[in-house]
């Protein structure tokens, strides 16, 4: 390939960064010099097919390409995926993407987006697949950990964050759009939707990400209305480009998400990834035909060039280091981001004081649980990232405390851990979930082998293969839960536990919800501590004996009963989405949660009181007086709600949420942004928004509302939402 500086595309991104021609200019320069194979070939993955078997192993060796031309200099699509690192080699392992999003910190969460991108870069490539902003519509998906929980505005501000960080270094792709929120059966899973609950509940978060730059987006593997999402013209084309201005390219789900290599084009999906399979067999012949038009073929070339240009244009000049690879910098913010992420569900008094943090004259420590000495980063499928090193909970807990006693069992031998408890001072439970019990599931029923080739879409290699895709689908890691709660063995292991120390701490390890009935009455302290990353071990032991705060708040409504969430069938080929999930749903069917969305604990004390806002249909700003009446440093997250209070069950919407650290006796305003889209609603026929009818409310809490009685009830649209005084979520 020649040099990028003297080459054709080297030369046209100079022209571009040096304001002498636009990015459009710049790719139909390029493309003016390609030939039909040339342009063809920008459509799809540079691979040849015979390398399907093997991309599990040469995904975390190199990037993967697509419309490499070495004539021009054009680089390609270098691809590497991972929403919590880079999969490319070794690299730092953040914790995953629920755990962040329970930061609730979108600053953060762009520093962690500029280092994924360095390391993404440093490790040759130049398209990161790093922001994944699905709905989580029911905890049990498999991949619930790739997302940033239920809430749309909370998602979108994430996601939106994550993509402002990659994209400094890396073009960065949102995924998997849309409505992808089921495992086992992604392949095939038809999702019927209605307009207002599709564009008010599953894309607002999407949209946003898109306002925040995105360059490319990663169509989904279902079906959505009966239509394959890389045939979905409806929202390919007309919601995500005519509606909503996206300028960059689309890009299939990986090997089966291309199923018709003319369609998909005309749909608006630019490349199929990541090898060559369905288009490479079938476009030649279609554009030789006329049976895709020459304009066609150009207009996806110009969008993945004119981007591809242009983001190479103004990214960061610098080349980075692979010497800032899983750096000490990047350690530290993966430490930093899993201290911040801890839930703190209950810390009851034990004595004189509560359980945590741990006391200073603690003496014996017992460990106990099958996950307290592992490395347990999250699934092992496409998003895995291999750590050059990483800390579990025993680890950690070690490490900060060198003269502590610490006995250790994995609970196994419940016997064993019950005598390891009762000599104890203090216990450290640590259970939950791992890659066995939910992830990606890379082998299921529904695989379409037909994209493999004719042969094997019909006759006597069909049947054999569905048949192998349907018996390995039984074997392999990941997938959907079949429950939201615990293990048996754990269960019995926590109430053993229990039994004989009544000072238990229960770490709960996972994605996203685990149910706590069975046995949180028995233990007085309890932590959601999520896979972690490579620092997570670290984190925990700073968290649990206080040198750092806990400073995560539930993504998520964690219910008393499974069946008060959305109906969940892994197996099902259908399924229909509606407004009703999560604490939505709860407090619209009247169902007290175990924990409220936007929960968590502190060891400090901290008052909220709403001064004053502005908002219209357009968004606003809210000032809330926040004061600390502890005695140490501590964290909040400023939440503000708005709800209808005219319906008999208020249903809370997060308008919007900032996080703030204070110390002792400290008080700060903080101004919250507001976004109005909860308080809208769309029109499927003008396509335009307006506020729903109602008399809304508006309340500054700290976790999603349990009443708005005292709340004032305002009608809405209006010139302004009149202002609440709120204390600790209770109004004045």
């Amino acid at each position: 390939m020649l040099t990028s500086e003297v080459s054709p595309y080297g030369k046209a991104v100079s022209a571009v960064r040096a304001g002498e021609l636009d990015a459009d200019e710049a790719a139909d320069q390029l493309i003016d010099r390609m030939t039909d194979r040339e342009l063809l070939g920008l459509l799809d993955g540079d691979s040849p097919k015979q390398l399907l078997p093997l991309i599990p192993v040469l995904l975390d060796r190199r990037p993967f390409v697509a419309g490499a031309v070495p004539r021009l200099g054009i680089p390609g699509i270098r691809f590497s995926d991972g929403p919590r690192g880079v999969v490319i080699g070794t690299s730092t392992a953040f914790p995953v993407t629920m755990a962040r999003a329970a930061t609730w910190d979108p600053s953060l969460e762009e520093r962690v987006g500029h280092a994924i991108g360095l390391e993404t870069r440093a490790r040759g490539a130049n398209y990161s697949a790093s922001v994944c902003v699905n709905l989580l519509r029911h905890p049990a998906w498999g991949r619930a950990q790739e997302c940033y929980g239920e809430d749309p505005v909370l998602t979108g501000r994430m996601g939106s964050a994550l993509t402002r960080g990659v994209r400094v270094n890396v073009m960065a792709c949102v995924k998997h759009f849309a409505l992808n929120s089921v495992e086992n059966e992604r392949f095939e899973v038809d999702v019927s939707v209605g307009e207002h609950a599709l564009h008010e509940v599953y894309l607002p978060h999407f949209k946003a990400v898109v306002d925040a730059g995105v360059d490319s987006v990663m169509s989904a593997y279902n079906r959505v209305r009966g239509e394959y999402m890389d045939v979905n013209r409806p929202l390919l084309t007309d919601v995500l480009r005519d509606e909503w201005g996206f300028s960059g390219f689309v890009t299939s789900d990986w090997v089966f998400g291309t199923h018709d290599a003319v369609l998909s084009l005309q749909a608006g999906m630019d490349v199929e990834m990541p090898l060559r399979l369905v288009r490479a067999r079938d476009l030649p012949a279609a554009l030789h035909r006329g049976e895709v038009a020459r304009t066609t073929v150009l207009r996806s070339a110009r969008r993945i060039l004119r981007t591809s240009v242009l983001h190479a244009a103004t990214r960061e000049e610098a080349v980075p280091s692979p010497a800032l690879i899983a750096s000490p910098a990047h350690r530290k913010l993966a430490y930093q981001v899993a201290a911040e992420s801890i839930v703190l569900l209950k810390n009851e008094i034990t004595g004189t004081a509560p359980l945590l943090p741990l006391a200073p004259t603690t003496g014996h420590l017992a460990v106990i649980g099958r996950l307290a000495g592992q490395a347990n980063l999250g699934d092992h499928g496409s998003s895995r990232v291999r750590p050059p090193s990483t800390v579990s909970p025993l680890q950690g807990l070690r490490d900060a405390l060198p003269q502590v006693r610490i006995t250790s069992t994995s609970g196994k031998n419940v016997r064993a851990a019950v005598a390891a408890a009762a000599a104890a001072e203090t216990v450290i439970v640590v259970v939950g979930l791992d890659q066995h019990d939910e992830g990606e599931s890379v082998v299921t029923a529904g695989v379409d082998v037909g994209v493999l080739g004719r042969a094997f879409g019909s006759g006597r290699l069909q049947g054999p293969l569905i048949a192998l895709a349907h018996f390995a689908s039984r074997f392999v890691r990941g997938g959907d839960r079949d429950s939201l709660d615990l293990r048996p063995s754990d269960v019995r292991l926590i109430r053993a536990v229990a039994a004989v120390n009544s000072r238990t701490v229960v770490v709960l390890i996972g994605g996203s919800a685990i149910l706590t009935e069975k046995w949180r009455d028995r233990v007085p302290a309890l932590l959601l501590a999520w896979y972690g990353g490579m620092e997570g071990g670290h984190a925990l032991a700073s968290v649990l004996t206080g040198a750092a705060e806990p400073g995560g708040r539930l993504p998520f409504v964690l219910p008393t009963d499974a069946a008060h969430l959305p109906p969940f069938d892994s197996a099902a080929k259908s399924v229909i989405y509606d407004d009703k999930w999560g604490q939505r749903m709860l407090d619209g069917d009247g169902h007290a949660p175990a924990f409220p969305f936007g929960f968590g604990l502190g060891y400090t004390t901290i008052e909220h009181r709403l001064l004053d806002h502005k908002f219209d249909d357009t968004g606003g700003s809210a000032d809330v007086l926040v004061t600390n009446t502890g005695d140490r440093e501590g964290s909040t997250v400023v939440q503000v709600y708005a709800a209808d209070t005219s319906l008999p069950k208020p249903v809370a919407q997060l308008l919007g949420f900032q996080k703030v650290t204070l110390q002792p006796g400290a008080e700060s305003t903080v101004r919250v942004t507001l976004d109005a889209g909860p308080t809208l609603q769309r029109d499927p026929a003008t396509q335009r928004w307006a506020p729903r009818a109602g008399d809304w409310g508006l309340l500054a809490a700290q976790h999603s509302p349990n009443s708005w009685e005292h709340a004032r009830r305002l009608r809405f649209p209006g010139a302004l939402i009149e202002k609440i005084g709120v204390v600790d979520g209770q109004p004045t």
